[in-house]
């Protein structure tokens, strides 16, 4: 299921692909489409180019890495399917937080 919304803010359409299951690596290619079309056919002189979220119930942390998808206009984030423990949402948590603190530094460099 797609979605495609223009946020105000980031003057730009979002695409957001809602997925059942693991992320699978044609998925890339799919939004990258939508995109490109997008960019061509609706985007308007003042507007940034467009960014997606594929949301989906699974995702595997290397794969994504070794796409690229943590650097691009395209971003892979999992749904939950049932509340996990407390103990998987903090080390969820710990490990977003170790993420965000890379990228900044990644950036002042």
């Amino acid at each position: 299921m797609i979605f495609y919304f223009f946020h105000r803010k980031l003057r730009r359409l979002v695409v957001v692909e809602l997925k059942i299951g693991e992320f699978e690596p044609a998925y890339k290619a799919q939004v990258e489409l939508y995109l490109r079309w997008l960019n061509k056919y609706e985007r308007m002189e003042n507007e940034e180019p467009p960014v997606a979220l594929i949301l989906c119930a699974e995702k595997s942390e290397e794969v994504i890495e070794l796409l690229e998808l943590d650097k691009g206009d395209i971003r892979v984030a999992q749904y939950l399917t049932s509340l996990p423990s407390k103990e998987v949402l903090e080390a969820k948590l710990h490990l977003a937080i170790q993420r965000a603190k890379i990228q900044l530094e990644q950036r002042r460099e």
